[in-house]
């Protein structure tokens, strides 16, 4: 995984096999650097609160690792929301990505 800034935005991009991704590179639960998080195959996991993400379709999988009535609380404040994916050509050794609003 790599991150890099298309205008003011910090995207993720990352490999998996023979396929790219790219993701805005900020959980969208308390902003980490996703970048520095880890990757297992498509699941990218925040290195804050451990949220994690499929950059195939940008779902939530898991808002956090908390439980009980921490999970509740923190879903109530900040409610769980896909990450926003980008589209990736390879155009020979170029990574093109074209950014969602």
């Amino acid at each position: 995984m790599r991150k890099g800034v298309i205008g003011n935005r910090e995207i993720l991009v990352a490999q998996v096999g023979a396929r790219y991704y790219a993701a805005d590179n900020r959980c969208p639960h308390m902003g980490g650097d996703l970048s520095s998080g880890t990757l297992k195959g498509t699941v990218v996991t925040c290195p804050l609160h451990h949220s994690q993400f499929d950059l195939g379709n940008g779902a939530s999988l898991r808002w956090t690792d908390w439980s009980g009535i921490k999970l509740s609380v923190a879903k109530l404040v900040k409610p769980p929301r896909p990450m926003k994916t980008h589209e990736v050509t390879v155009e020979g050794e170029r990574i093109l990505v074209k950014l969602s609003e």
